[in-house]
């Protein structure tokens, strides 16, 4: 299992960025995926999900009406977009297969993330 996320960086509050996660290594199109974040010094945050078609769909409340997830099983990659970034949301953001507590159980492997920051 291989999960390679990208698309971070740092930006002023307000605005916008599009992460990916390019999955290889098992049948992307199988597993339910999600998003999972950690801010220093907290633990970790699921905030998205997706089911293996995209047609269900899973936010925390801390990101709803936010953010977005997606998903090209055609291209094993899957995207959060967000949108009307806040300080709060600067974490390493990780993507993960399933859906609830299995994402953490499967803790190792995620992938090595993708850092966000969220400053003026």
């Amino acid at each position: 299992v291989q999960l390679v996320e990208s698309g971070g960086g740092m930006v002023q509050p307000g605005g916008s960025l599009r992460l990916s996660c390019a999955a290889s290594g098992f049948t992307f199109s199988s597993y339910d995926m999600s998003w999972v974040r950690q801010a220093p010094g907290k633990g970790p945050e699921w905030i998205s999900a997706i089911n293996t078609g995209g047609g269900s769909t899973y936010y925390a409340d801390s990101v709803k009406g936010r953010f977005t997830i997606s998903r090209d099983n055609a291209k094993n990659t899957l995207y959060l977009q967000m949108n009307s970034l806040k300080p709060e949301d600067t974490a390493l953001y990780y993507c993960a297969k399933g859906w609830g507590d299995y994402v953490f159980s499967d803790a190792g492997s995620w992938g090595q993330g993708t850092q966000v920051t969220v400053s003026s």
